[in-house]
């Protein structure tokens, strides 16, 4: 009766209650117990705000994925998009499909007597988080202060669509974009690519699949910022330096790389010791991917060389599709690299995935590709999506956006 019906709904109020306190206690618990917020950080508040916020989302996904009610990606990725998107007065967005995919269209307001450049941006998240709304105000701003046309694109994630499905859509309608470039008034030599982290990634092996297309206009450059090149190794000397650095730590890596190439979680320490892969490949890619290829400055006192465990047959089989050039666009042959268009490499000091961007740095400029690199001192992973973010915006976002616009403007 009623009694009974509102004695249930105080119970479940407390206990929800009771709850949200628990996780949030955990999470502080976790981040101050696990986190590591370098010197160098310029506001270690801000980070630890922006971490302990992370951290919540995922908990609150784990419990939900535990209930079955939806996966820990799924959650988090909700919750970003039921943030409100902030209009620009300044640029027209657009959003359209592109077959079935997604896609978000940036375009000044101002005409333009000329054809402008063509951005296509894939945003990052490790194929799993991050989607059209996380990366909105970071392509208005480049729309804006670069005088571009900004397409960003909403490819399938897993875990629902795992590898390769985030770079077949990406390839697809970049294609499509191409082919329409006139619609959108964009200067066909003037086409350029770009992506965070993951995003970063996609970006690179869009570069190598359209090179060779006679009916599509060349990419002109690639901004690759903090990005994700290869698969192979997750024991570079920044990945033991900053494991522990927000806003990407070495498990939350570990949970995007088996989650997106759908690989079993129990081959965590034979990927750790590096024993999924045989000696001939690892001697074979060791002249792209050995920590010798980075500079010194960079090897900090963590760091500790180690050679590859034994192979482990079990581990192999399941993981040798991370030696796809779909997977791991560092490792394409040279004759391949070297007619790659000119870059733009942002990396970041305290981010766990530096050293790919320092190791594609020194594989293209070793084959003549021109780069043009910034390396933020004060930077970590995931920073420049603080862009906009009030009182949580780091002054480094800034910085990576004037470099984007001026190597855009510079083309």
């Amino acid at each position: 009766t009623m009694g009974v019906l509102l004695a249930l709904l105080v119970a479940a109020g407390v206990f929800f209650c009771v709850s949200f306190v628990g996780v949030g206690l955990w999470v502080l618990y976790t981040h101050f117990t696990t986190a590591d917020i370098p010197a160098g950080i310029s506001h270690p508040k801000k980070l630890r705000v922006c971490h302990c916020i992370f951290l919540l989302l995922v908990a609150w996904g784990k419990i939900f994925e535990k209930l079955r009610i939806c996966s820990m990606p799924r959650f988090v990725r909700f919750m970003h998009d039921l943030l409100p998107l902030k209009e620009d007065p300044d640029v027209v967005v657009t959003d359209l499909l592109f077959g079935t995919i997604p896609v978000k269209l940036y375009q000044p307001k101002t005409s333009s007597c000329t054809l402008r450049p063509g951005v296509v941006l894939y945003h990052g998240g490790g194929g799993i988080i991050g989607s059209l709304k996380t990366h909105h105000k970071i392509c208005c701003r480049l729309s804006k202060e670069s005088d571009s046309v900004v397409l960003s694109v909403g490819y399938r994630m897993s875990p629902q669509s795992k590898f390769p499905t985030p770079v077949r859509d990406s390839i697809a309608a970049t294609i499509h974009f191409l082919k329409s470039l006139q619609t959108y008034g964009v200067d066909p030599a003037r086409v350029v690519v770009c992506g965070d982290s993951a995003g970063g990634g996609i970006a690179a092996i869009v570069c190598q699949k359209l090179m060779d297309k006679p009916d599509l206009p060349k990419i002109r450059a690639q901004i690759l910022l903090y990005t994700v090149i290869e698969l192979l190794d997750l024991k570079l000397p920044s990945f033991q330096e900053n494991q522990n650095v927000p806003l990407l730590t070495h498990d939350f890596i570990y949970y995007c790389w088996f989650c997106y190439l759908d690989i079993s979680p129990s081959w965590k320490n034979v990927v750790m010791e590096r024993g999924h892969l045989p000696a001939q490949v690892w001697e074979k890619y060791r002249k792209w991917l050995g920590s010798e290829n980075i500079p010194e400055r960079f090897k900090k006192k963590a760091y500790r060389q180690a050679s590859p465990a034994p192979l482990n047959e079990g581990a192999y089989l399941e993981t040798e599709h991370i030696l796809d050039l779909m997977c791991s666009p560092l490792i394409a042959e040279d004759e391949v690299i070297s007619r790659l268009p000119e870059a733009c490499i942002v990396s970041c000091e305290y981010d766990i995935l530096r050293d790919h961007s320092l190791l594609y740095k020194k594989r293209l400029e070793d084959l003549g590709v021109s780069v043009t690199w910034h390396h933020m001192e004060d930077g970590f992973h995931g920073v420049l999506n603080t862009l906009d973010m009030g009182c949580l915006q780091f002054p480094c976002s800034t910085r990576i956006l004037n470099a984007m616009v001026r190597f855009l403007k510079g083309l």
